[in-house]
């Protein structure tokens, strides 16, 4: 099994790097494979919803991040989503990223287990969470949750390395992604899948 978790950090090795980090830890102790995927410092578009993507599976705005790992989504069992906190929102580049992943190639991430990590200096982890969460629940995606809120705190990484009841929140972070995964995969052997949702109607108007 496998877990992909994204830095949306411009600074590769930063403060959500290590929060990351320490994820991959718990995970690798359990047995479960993981790899973080740095979404660099170049400008990452927002989506066109121009429907081409939802409708054969690869978005057409250019060739950068969210194919890539589009195609790595289709193997993997779990996901992660890193970002720093700006102004108790999470940042402009993982939103773009995945809006643009989730009406492209949400099928292959409905009903794997998900995550978000936040990092700030002092505030707006919980706020940048919810944001994150959000794209979860509307894709039947299990949202796995820690002993804490899923936020380590630090404007720099030997800030974040002080941190111990933000590290230990992302430990068993790690630790709930693997156990998660292993009843899943316990379910599969066992003749359980997923459920076979009906989501055929649209209602085009409110009250």
């Amino acid at each position: 099994m496998k877990v992909l978790m994204v830095n949306s950090s411009t600074h590769e090795k930063g403060c959500t790097y290590t929060a990351l980090l320490e994820v991959a830890r718990a995970l690798r102790e359990e047995g479960i494979d993981s790899e973080i995927v740095w979404l660099g410092v170049k400008p990452l578009a927002d989506c066109m919803a121009c429907g081409y993507c939802s409708e054969n599976g690869r978005c057409v705005i250019n060739a950068d991040a969210v194919n890539a790992f589009a195609e790595k989504a289709k193997t993997a069992d779990g996901f992660v989503f890193g970002t720093p906190v700006y102004y108790a929102h999470p940042s402009g580049r993982l939103l773009s990223f995945m809006d643009r992943l989730w009406i492209s190639a949400g099928k292959d991430l409905a009903f794997k287990p998900a995550a978000a990590v936040a990092s700030a200096r002092r505030n707006g982890q919980v706020c940048t969470m919810d944001v994150i969460n959000k794209h979860f629940s509307i894709n039947q995606m299990p949202i796995v949750t820690a002993s804490y809120w899923n936020h380590v705190f630090g404007s720099k990484a030997e800030d974040v390395a002080q941190d111990k009841e933000g590290l230990q929140t992302m430990y068993n972070l790690g630790k709930n992604m693997a156990w998660m995964l292993k009843l899943i995969e316990n379910g599969k052997k066992n003749g359980i899948g997923h459920p076979d949702n009906v989501t055929d109607v649209r209602t085009n108007f409110a009250r």
